[in-house]
């Protein structure tokens, strides 16, 4: 398990390429939940996602070998869009295979095209794209990025947690969206050693539970067969990290929400905040608005991860009945 000074070095390493993303209070919501809210809005990111955080802080570290033999990855979207920006920042690699599944949303896949990288669609999940890259890294000697399970990625992704505090330091519980778990497992190793008392919220969609059902079972779901969501992002097997990190408590609960009442807090989070918020990154408002857990009372951090919806997925969900 990482530290809160490899956290604090990722900080200082990242710091000139990133967007320092605002902690925005939002009064309509905090109204409607009984709670103060406040949004942590990495939908602004660079690159519309928190994952250019971790991406650059594994970058940054390669050795001169792994440069050499160029880098490959797997990603929904996001991660793949953080790796290419920080390939092309830090010129850190000859050459950038990055592998997405078929169903990658095209406002992800047309933003990574911009970027000097190989784009390979192979197969409908995430996981059908990390054993492509996986088998192709062992053929060809690249240098696999991991998207969630490398200490340095959630190191990087850590800085959230950091900054939260910085900005709240009286936060009392910080909801995170769940995927691979990389995000979460940062934050909750910077909030739990920094104030102890914040209450660490994994949120997950009903499609794809697999955090929750990895401790139901106690057993790590490293692939996850996953039902058809609008969370891409979130979809499929969680990283030994976060397995680890709930096992010893770091995290405090799991909650899951319901694929329609994350179309409904993409919603909401457009009419009252003017933001626009993926699936993924809008189940921490979703968890609040339908009461998932009860937080009224608290001071509450929702990290918004990221933004990069495909427009008529969104133009549909914002003309679709309240």
């Amino acid at each position: 398990m990482i530290t809160l000074p490899e956290i604090l070095h990722a900080r200082n390493t990242i710091a000139p390429f990133i967007f320092r993303t605002p902690l925005r209070a939002s009064f309509l919501l905090s109204a409607r939940v009984g709670a103060s809210v406040y949004l942590k809005l990495e939908n602004w990111q660079i690159t519309g996602s928190f994952k250019l955080r971790g991406a650059l802080n594994r970058l940054a570290q390669m050795t001169d070998d792994e440069r050499a033999r160029g880098i490959v990855t797997a990603s929904a979207g996001n991660h793949a869009l953080g790796v290419g920006y920080a390939a092309r920042a830090l010129n850190v690699a000859s050459s950038t295979t990055i592998f997405v599944p078929r169903t990658a949303p095209r406002t992800k896949l047309a933003k990574l095209r911009e970027f000097p990288v190989t784009v390979q669609q192979v197969g409908e999940t995430y996981d059908d794209a990390h054993r492509a890259a996986d088998a192709f890294a062992r053929e060809n000697g690249a240098t696999f990025i991991h998207a969630y399970d490398d200490p340095r990625t959630v190191a990087g992704q850590g800085t959230i947690g950091l900054e939260i505090l910085d900005d709240l330091p009286n936060v009392d519980a910080i909801l995170v969206p769940v995927g691979g778990g990389g995000m979460i497992t940062g934050i909750a190793i910077a909030a739990k050693t920094i104030a102890p008392q914040t209450r660490i919220v994994g949120v997950q969609t009903d499609a794809s539970p697999a955090l929750r059902d990895s401790l139901r079972d106690d057993k790590c779901y490293e692939e996850y067969a996953h039902s058809p969501t609008i969370c891409e992002g979130l979809a499929g097997g969680i990283g030994k990290m976060v397995f680890d990190a709930a096992k010893q408590k770091l995290i405090d609960d799991v909650v899951i929400v319901a694929e329609e009442d994350v179309r409904g807090a993409i919603r909401a989070l457009a009419e009252t905040e003017q933001l626009i918020v993926e699936g993924s990154g809008a189940v921490g408002v979703a968890a609040l608005l339908t009461r998932a857990i009860d937080l009224r009372g608290k001071r509450v951090a929702v990290v918004l991860s990221g933004g990069n919806i495909d427009l008529g997925l969104f133009s549909e969900i914002l003309k679709s009945e309240k």
